[in-house]
């Protein structure tokens, strides 16, 4: 599609379309996202109250019955926080978009002072049944003062939800402490992947789930946002590109039997390195891959400036 789109001071080539909203490539943003852009009390009645009944009724049930492999996983972040915050630093984490708060139970159980902030009642009720300190609402100009000062900022699978990823950026960088981390994961959308499957598997875009995804990144896109907003990225890494899966001729897309093998499959790939003691050459990988563009999640390192 070559047709531009204008709504408010948003503007850019409409890259797709579905359930009424168009994808564009925002000049404004910097990165793809949909218009119009819900507002934020219509996002804020889908988290607080249907996303976890409605949208991923599984999920927290599902995340128990993986905790393993999702420890391994976050291990592989505090590790990254440990080994690169300066040693006076007291291990202060905030993370955002907190969901039912096994990662910071990890954090906890490494000795850090950990601390979410969370808009779903559900995903809220389940952190604070595991001892965990936790904010219901939503990370905000108006509120994030309150909230003191961190080392380490961790964001995962929140970027791509709501409707201004600069600001809720630049309130990170208010928030840390001088030389403090942030951690940001988002999905990996419009990748090359992605790319071969439209084009040569006749795949439709399932990665655009408006409204619930209102933005889409690739690894240069939030490098550049978090450049903005007085980052420096020093590390780029690339979760497991399950959607090779679909190279292969298994198609998951809307299958959740196919999906859980397939997601299965991933774990086993990634426990079995991480007992074997190469957990090293693991990350290696998925650190060539991000080079490339490839991976389902970018996860990006930066420093604030």
């Amino acid at each position: 599609m070559e047709r531009k789109k204008k709504w408010q001071t948003h503007r850019g080539f409409i890259q797709d379309q579905n359930k009424g909203f168009d994808v564009i490539e925002c000049e404004k943003c910097g990165f793809k996202h949909i218009v119009p852009i819900p507002t934020k009390e219509e996002l804020q009645s889908v988290y607080q109250n249907d996303y976890y009944s409605m949208v991923k009724p599984l999920y927290i049930e599902r995340y128990r019955e993986d905790l393993g492999w999702w420890n391994i996983v976050y291990a592989d972040r505090y590790e990254t926080f440990e080994e690169c915050l300066p040693t006076k630093f007291q291990r202060k984490m905030l993370d955002v978009g907190s969901g039912p708060g096994f990662y910071l139970l990890h954090g906890k159980e490494r000795g850090w002072e950990t601390l979410g902030i969370e808009p779903s009642e559900k995903a809220v009720a389940h952190s604070r049944s595991l001892g965990l300190n936790i904010i219901e609402g939503f990370l905000t100009s108006d509120n994030f003062k309150d909230m003191g000062t961190f080392d380490v900022i961790h964001m995962s699978e929140v970027l791509e939800h709501i409707p201004d990823p600069t600001e809720m950026i630049s309130i990170t960088n208010l928030m840390l402490n001088p030389g403090g981390l942030l951690c940001v994961v988002v999905p990996n959308d419009y990748s090359f992947f992605q790319g071969v499957l439209r084009t040569e598997c006749g795949f439709k875009p399932w990665w655009v789930a408006p409204p619930h995804h209102i933005n889409y990144f690739n690894f240069d896109s939030l490098t550049n946002l978090l450049e903005r907003c007085g980052y420096s990225v020093f590390l780029k890494e690339a979760t497991f590109p399950i959607d090779i899966f679909l190279l292969m001729g298994c198609n998951y897309i809307g299958n959740d039997e196919v999906g859980r093998y397939c997601h299965r499959s991933r774990m086993n790939f990634e426990m079995n390195l991480w007992r074997s003691g190469q957990n090293k050459v693991r990350r290696s990988l998925y650190q060539a891959f991000a080079q490339q563009g490839i991976g389902r999640e970018i996860i990006l390192y930066a420093r604030k400036d």
